[in-house]
């Protein structure tokens, strides 16, 4: 009766189409936990052991001057073992722009902008929606994310295009209602207002023009997910167990929009905030791991395969990621199903690749999500950020909820209640931790 309640709202809200979408990102995990039990008791975690981000796998310890590396040695690690292969940058990109003017009441300019991979504008592309503050004057620092239900969403603008793709469930894009990000009932939304108000330029595609990422198990996935910009790379090699995955192509599709940045002489490609929520702070994650232009990273409630230890075996684990999201890792993951001692790595290693940029990870209290283990994935990475000469995170113990004990000025963390989404207050702490990078 809950759900039936819940979904009754939801439609009055965003519309029915959007509410089937909502509901099953909200049910998704409790679906998926009772298929693949997960563990939510501290005291039934497994005793393990952790890798030391400072010491080569042939047991050597890093010196300074051994960090990069060191570096390439780990992101080896994950694109063998966990993510895929990183497909090599593309060897031509073309920007067409669509359209732009004014909007926001005149407040804000908007350009939107097509990527081609190719000279003759045929194949895989990506749409972006930039918005700079129009009364003043750039270079801007930028904030850039990747969007779940289309550009249209970010503002109720109806010059911002939809973009022709299937959503989740194949949902049509334009059944998500325009502007929805702007509605603070949402559990998540997307403040341009906040953002340009700072200085700052906010950058945005939706992911499923990369790659489309539907629910629903194995078979549509491997149908629809390695379409989009995967028609890049050739035909996918059936017997290869470190296949690009969707979360290695999202990734790929943000450095892409670092490489658009660094072309426009109206941002500031050296002062960019990389951030993302659930799944798509996954990506920003890993984009943030290997691409080090990214001047800040802010991946929020990335939940399993993102920022907290694998190795805990708490809420979400290898089970339920390879089974229920078999195109978001590559198949030499599978071997660690009920198997993660044997890992030769765990999540504290991504993080530290981030060093010595500033971190901070935000989390909240589902312990599907297990906020602990980011927490702990953070502390472990620490020490790599202090070897660097950077304040690692302060030394404390778990915080409670919206605590500011564990925000240092390079290494961060915070969690709160609330729902599954990106709040306003994540975006306020999130822009104030980030400001002394982007402002200076």
């Amino acid at each position: 009766m809950m759900i039936d309640n819940r979904s009754s709202l939801l439609c009055r809200i965003v519309g029915k189409t959007a509410a089937a979408i909502l509901m099953l990102a909200m049910t998704a995990p409790a679906m998926m936990a009772q298929k693949y039990p997960a563990n939510y008791d501290e005291d039934k975690v497994p005793a393990y052991v952790l890798e030391d981000p400072l010491v080569f796998q042939d047991g050597r310890k890093v010196k300074k001057k051994d960090w990069p590396a060191r570096r390439a040695e780990i992101l080896d690690i994950f694109q063998r073992e966990m993510y895929g292969q990183l497909p090599p940058a593309p060897s031509k990109m073309v920007l067409e722009t669509l359209e732009e003017g004014l909007t926001m009441a005149g407040h804000a300019r908007r350009r939107q902008v097509r990527m081609w991979f190719s000279d003759d504008k045929t194949g895989p592309c990506i749409t972006w929606l930039i918005l700079t503050p129009e009364k003043l004057k750039g270079p801007f620092p930028v904030v850039l994310l990747l969007n779940y239900k289309g550009n249209h969403t970010v503002l109720p603008d109806e010059e911002i295009l939809i973009p022709d793709i299937k959503l989740r469930c194949k949902t049509p894009a334009s059944d998500s209602p325009r502007g929805m990000l702007t509605d603070p009932s949402n559990a998540s939304i997307l403040p341009a207002d906040m953002i340009l108000a700072r200085g700052y330029a906010l950058v945005t595609a939706c992911y499923e023009e990369m790659s489309p990422d539907p629910e629903g198990g194995k078979e549509p996935q491997d149908k629809y997910a390695y379409t989009g910009i995967f028609d890049l790379w050739g035909k996918r090699d059936p017997s290869r167990k470190d296949n690009t995955t969707s979360l290695m192509a999202w990734a790929w599709g943000l450095m892409r929009g670092m490489d658009m940045l660094e072309r426009d002489p109206v941002l500031d490609a050296g002062k960019v905030l990389l951030t993302g929520y659930s799944r798509l702070g996954k990506a920003a994650l890993v984009a943030g791991a290997y691409d080090d232009r990214f001047a800040v990273v802010v991946p929020n409630q990335t939940g399993g395969g993102g920022a907290p230890l694998t190795k805990r075996h708490f809420g979400e684990n290898v089970q339920t990621e390879i089974h229920s999201f078999t195109h978001w890792y590559c198949r030499a993951y599978d071997k660690y199903e009920d198997n993660e001692a044997a890992m030769p790595f765990d999540q504290h290693m991504l993080l530290a690749c981030v060093a010595p940029r500033p971190l901070m990870v935000q989390g909240f209290d589902k312990p599907w999500f297990d906020t602990k283990g980011e927490f702990l994935a953070l502390k472990a990475a620490s020490p790599v950020w202090k070897f660097l000469g950077r304040p690692g995170l302060p030394d404390v113990e778990f915080p409670e909820d919206y605590s500011r004990a564990a925000i240092g000025p390079y290494l961060a963390y915070y969690h709160r209640d609330l729902e599954h989404g990106i709040a306003a207050i994540d975006w306020e702490w999130m822009l104030d931790f980030a400001r002394p990078y982007l402002d200076k």
